[in-house]
């Protein structure tokens, strides 16, 4: 199949377009740098020509309330648009797990609008909804407070590696439209100061974690469903250990 990949030299975009060109099917990776611009329109026509499948996996450069909304919603019409005129079979969007409980946060409220337009559209579609990963435990730390101690709440997240989001989207791109949300995430539930506690010690930071129930997350306040997938959910087999071991040997 032909294949677009949205933000395709992104964290996950790039990860995607390497198993999806090993597996065979002809892959654009599309960007701004490579003269594909949702916000724009620019080149999108020429990009999605022939292409059966498009998996968008962009995100926004800035995450001000305004700008996150304004990128989700003009990215997401033109994208949408386009497809609907090239006759694109699926439309594979990447969201995340609780987006629908955590409107109270700018960037959620954002998610939850590009949800609604490709419900809206008349391209099939699957909403895949991934759980926080790994990848970014270093920046909730530094989100958590500045000095020596980091304040963050005892509610439970489900982690999961970049590595199995690509995965998960490239066996999404074999199979049929959901006409849903399917929901992903890692292994294990844990508290999340308990979370960022072991990957301080992993990488040798001796920062503090407090748990603090009235520690916001990025804006809001969690609870144990905020983060979490419901019952169903596909579960990646990458735990934090082992990605900390792969994250080792990749370094």
């Amino acid at each position: 199949m032909k294949i677009v990949i949205i933000g395709g030299s992104g964290l996950i975009g790039s990860k995607l377009a390497a198993r999806l060109r090993h597996a065979g099917h002809e892959v654009v990776a599309a960007s701004p740098s490579t003269g594909v611009n949702t916000l724009t329109g620019e080149g999108l026509k020429e990009a999605l020509a022939g292409a059966q499948v498009v998996v968008d996996v962009a995100n926004s450069p800035s995450f001000e309330d305004e700008a996150v909304l304004r990128f989700f919603e003009t990215s997401g019409r033109n994208l949408l648009a386009a497809e609907a005129e090239a006759g694109v079979a699926h439309h594979i969007a990447l969201s995340v797990v609780g987006t629908d409980r955590l409107l109270a946060s700018g960037y959620f409220r954002a998610k939850q609008a590009q949800e609604d337009l490709i419900e809206a559209s008349p391209v099939p579609y699957t909403i895949v909804q991934a759980t926080q990963f790994f990848e970014f435990l270093g920046g909730i730390a530094n989100a958590g407070g500045a000095g020596s101690e980091i304040r963050l709440s005892h509610a439970l997240v489900q982690p999961i590696a970049a590595e199995d989001v690509a995965a998960a989207l490239a066996e999404i791109v074999n199979e049929p439209p959901a006409g849903g949300r399917v929901e992903i995430a890692g292994p294990e539930a844990v508290p999340l100061d308990d979370l960022v506690r072991r990957y301080l010690a992993a990488t040798g930071d001796a920062r503090q974690v407090v748990a603090d129930a009235n520690a916001d997350y990025f804006g809001v306040h969690l609870d144990d469903r905020s983060l979490t997938p419901a019952a169903g959910a596909r579960l990646a087999p990458t735990g934090f250990e082992a990605w900390v071991r792969q994250r080792a040997a990749a370094a």
